[in-house]
């Protein structure tokens, strides 16, 4: 591990959000195309799940694509609707044999969206649904609004059919009719880049999440970054909107 506090295992984050950004203007510092920014932090990501399966973390939700990021040029989205299907087609197996269960969430069912990705989100779900080392979960053309418009659609449709009370409808009621009903909150949210915002990514399950804002481009980010971002938290008095201490 990197230079620093020792990481206090006992207090290891159960969920970790990741929003990878500056591809794009990592690849633009160095002359690059933006597309080249996207694939070298594809090595970033896996390096933070190496790590993340060295100190037991059992969930890592991934911010591969948002709804937004449809108003990109059409060359870099195409680009980047190919690339997934290469990385879960180079990951997989790998991923598989370290226990990971690959999971996903957003509108893979959006006619944007290519068969061919389609199916090899079925694909790596049915190969790794039995795992239970740690949880990946890839967040694809995914928006935190819009997973919590559809909770509360089927809460209405419950509601119209007789079987949902709307009076008796609880926060911990919806949150069962979010996209994967088990996701634990978000412990810590990060962002790369040095840009302070969470960008509409597990709006709700990170309500209480501790963010820590890195400097790093995401294609500079790795383990160590993970982990330095961890003493982070580690240093944090988590309160969960209590007062703290005198």
């Amino acid at each position: 591990m990197s230079d620093g506090p020792a990481i206090d295992m006992g207090r290891v984050p159960r969920h970790v959000g990741l929003i990878m950004d500056g591809n794009g203007r990592w690849a633009e510092s160095r002359g690059m195309h933006r597309t080249q920014g996207h694939a070298a932090g594809e090595a970033a990501l896996f390096d933070v799940v190496d790590g993340a399966l060295e100190l037991g973390v059992e969930w890592v939700t991934a911010y591969t694509f948002s709804t937004e990021n449809w108003k990109r040029s059409a060359e870099e989205v195409e680009f980047l609707l190919h690339f997934n299907v290469e990385v879960l087609q180079r990951r997989r197996d790998a991923l598989h044999e370290k226990g990971v269960r690959i999971r996903f969430i957003g509108d893979r069912f959006d006619p944007r969206v290519h068969d061919g990705l389609r199916n090899e989100f079925a694909e790596a779900e049915k190969m790794t649904r039995d795992n239970s080392t740690l949880e990946l979960v890839l967040a694809f053309n995914y928006g935190g609004r819009a997973e919590i418009v559809e909770a509360a659609r089927r809460l209405a449709a419950e509601a119209a059919a007789g079987q949902q009370d709307p009076e008796a409808i609880t926060d911990a009621g919806l949150a069962q009719h979010l996209s994967i009903a088990e996701m634990p909150d978000v412990d810590l949210l990060i962002r790369s880049s040095g840009e302070f915002r969470t960008s509409n990514f597990l709006i709700w399950q990170a309500t209480y999440a501790e963010i820590v804002v890195s400097p790093l481009m995401w294609p500079e980010f790795s383990k160590e970054a993970l982990f330095d971002c961890i003493r982070e938290y580690q240093s944090r008095d988590r309160r969960f909107g209590a007062a703290g201490g005198t």
